[in-house]
């Protein structure tokens, strides 16, 4: 199973190259502005924004493409929602219940997009920072929160941990599910029920993979004394975060990305 949530793809580019609280603002401003879109306006400057992406991050296109392959499931699903059961006056097909509107299939379309968008902008933020960055950008931008007694580093590396898991966790159930199938086990025939059974096999391997791999992780950083930013340790870090004049452009480009998809809302 290939997820690219979670993956780092080294390469030399400008996107590689930026401020990791950047592009975690970018990101943020990226998801919100999706939010706010409600017309194919706002979603062609989103589609031009994240296009110009790609092309900036050297990442082939292909692996990018790989990363919505888990989620067509879910992309299917959401567009058949908002396709038979949104309520629209121009209607097109009726069965019972279920009808088929102008603006249900609009509605599925920019469903579609909207989900495809944030994933790739997602994939984009893990596969061009690498954990350790990704971890001192997180920390930076909840900084302000330590004077309400928020531990920042602590949250900023459980995500971290979080999302480099991902990509593990995706391929141990791809080894899980492959050494079942060698055993006779079958997870694409008979009803739900039967599939929903064959799914146990696998989760119960899967989360003790898991807490096997959290306990040699937890003993690890023990082992090397860690013990976050809490009480009197005071970090350091070896590489100190500056923001060159290409970062200030960046953040200008993104705030500009975000002002026109959230005005095509009301233009």
């Amino acid at each position: 199973m290939k997820i690219t949530i979670g993956q780092h793809y080294p390469a030399k580019s400008v996107l590689h190259s930026a401020d990791p609280r950047v592009k975690l603002m970018g990101t943020f401003l990226h998801i919100t502005a999706l939010l706010f879109a409600n017309n194919f306006a706002g979603y062609a400057v989103a589609a031009v924004y994240v296009i110009l992406l790609v092309k900036l991050s050297k990442i082939p296109i292909p692996m990018i493409l790989r990363g919505l392959r888990p989620i067509i499931f879910i992309l299917t699903f959401a567009m058949l929602i908002n396709l038979f059961l949104a309520p629209g006056e121009n209607v097109l097909v009726q069965f019972w219940f279920i009808q088929v509107t102008m603006e249900g299939i609009l509605m599925a379309i920019q469903m579609g997009m909207r989900l495809i968008l944030i994933i790739v902008g997602t994939s984009l933020l893990t596969l061009t920072t690498t954990p350790i960055k990704l971890t001192d950008g997180l920390e930076a931008l909840l900084r302000p929160l330590k004077m309400i007694k928020v531990p920042a580093h602590d949250i900023a590396m459980l995500m971290t941990i979080a999302l480099r898991f991902i990509p593990t966790l995706a391929d141990e159930m791809a080894k899980i599910m492959k050494a079942q199938r060698a055993r006779g086990a079958s997870f694409d025939h008979g009803g739900i029920i039967k599939r929903a059974r064959g799914v146990l096999p696998i989760l119960v391997p899967l989360f003790v993979s898991a807490f096997k791999r959290a306990d040699e992780l937890a003993t690890a950083m023990e082992a090397r004394c860690y013990r976050g930013d809490s009480g009197d340790v005071k970090r350091t870090k070896m590489k100190e975060m500056k923001m060159t004049p290409t970062d200030w452009v960046s953040v200008g480009a993104i705030i500009l990305s975000f002002t026109l998809i959230v005005a095509t809302r009301w233009i």
